[in-house]
């Protein structure tokens, strides 16, 4: 990582044209030792930079030096530059690369499109995790992080319920889930999902792996993803709904779901209710997210979720009065 972060002291140098040694030390994580250090080997690889003591001294770039940026448009460049440096890069030990990426482009960017990038840094931000959720500790991901850019396999140990399992895998990428991490990885002739928080332990191999060629990750997530959620919509629930309860149920339910459902409804009845047919998960599950339609929905079958409906909604009533 020390080469990612010399370059990201040369732009950054080259962005501010001057900064003291504690300066730079903050803005790339480092102590002032080490910065030093940095800074001696910029000089030694010929980079014309010199220091000066006193109180407006500090660390400067010979007048007129500078390296060039290619190959990014305006648009791409700014868009880099509003990055910043997301956590989630850092996890995975790739912090320093977008940091030198970051000052990389700010050194190169004309001034009204520094000025656009910081304003756009300022209006949008990406929080993965969900509301009330903290996020998981995931010990062992810069290790599994390793593995997927090395193409090495790994020996995990990964906890099962109450017990723990060995696996030798074959990492192919990292997926992070509102605010999960999860490793996608082949096993002997399948690939297969792990959940990182689960992985106790991690030993890197020196048997390397051939990636499979047409392997997309962000593909194979999505399909994965949807096969999953389909997998557990296995009870056919029959619903009345209320005009309201129609707009409302795609987003209660999973909206491509309930957009199908309703798409395959009748027309309505003489009370304006209309009756619709939604694979859901088992009774309880099934009951407890239709009392999100509260008083527009009639749970007409199975049973089971009639009963569990209306014994909740009764609980609910008794103790609102």
């Amino acid at each position: 990582m020390r080469a990612e972060r010399l370059v990201a002291l040369l732009f950054t140098l080259q962005s501010r044209r001057s900064a003291t040694v504690p300066e730079l030390a903050e803005a790339l994580g480092v102590s002032e030792r080490t910065m030093h250090r940095d800074i001696a080997a910029l000089q030694a690889a010929g980079v014309p930079l010199w220091t000066e003591t006193g109180r407006y001294g500090g660390v400067r770039l010979v007048e007129g030096w500078r390296t060039r940026l290619d190959g990014l448009t305006s648009r791409e460049a700014v868009a880099i530059f509003a990055m910043g440096v997301p956590r989630a890069l850092a996890e995975l030990g790739l912090g320093t690369a977008v940091s030198a990426a970051h000052a990389k482009v700010s050194a190169t960017l004309p001034a009204p499109l520094r000025e656009q990038a910081q304003h756009l840094a300022q209006r949008f931000h990406l929080d993965a995790p969900g509301w009330f959720k903290s996020e998981e500790d995931a010990e062992h991901l810069a290790t599994i992080a390793q593995s997927v850019w090395e193409q090495r396999r790994a020996a995990i140990t990964y906890r099962r319920g109450d017990h723990a399992v060995e696996r030798l895998l074959e990492p192919l990428g990292l997926v992070l889930k509102a605010g999960v991490w999860y490793l996608v990885a082949r096993i002997e002739h399948s690939i297969r999902t792990y959940r990182v928080s689960k992985v106790t332990a991690v030993a890197l191999t020196d048997e390397r792996f051939e990636r499979p060629a047409d392997f997309d990750l962000a593909g194979w997530w999505q399909r994965s993803s949807t096969q999953f959620e389909r997998s557990l919509q296995r009870h056919p629930v029959r619903l009345r709904l209320s005009r309201w309860g129609v707009k409302r149920l795609p987003q209660i339910l999973d909206a491509d779901l309930a957009i199908a459902a309703l798409d395959a409804a009748g027309p309505p009845d003489p009370e304006g209710w209309v009756e619709v047919t939604v694979d859901l998960e088992e009774p309880a599950i099934a009951a407890s997210m239709l009392l999100g339609l509260g008083t527009d929905v009639e749970v007409v079958e199975p049973p089971a979720v009639r009963a569990l409906f209306a014994d909740a909604a009764r609980r609910m009533a008794d103790r609102h009065r």
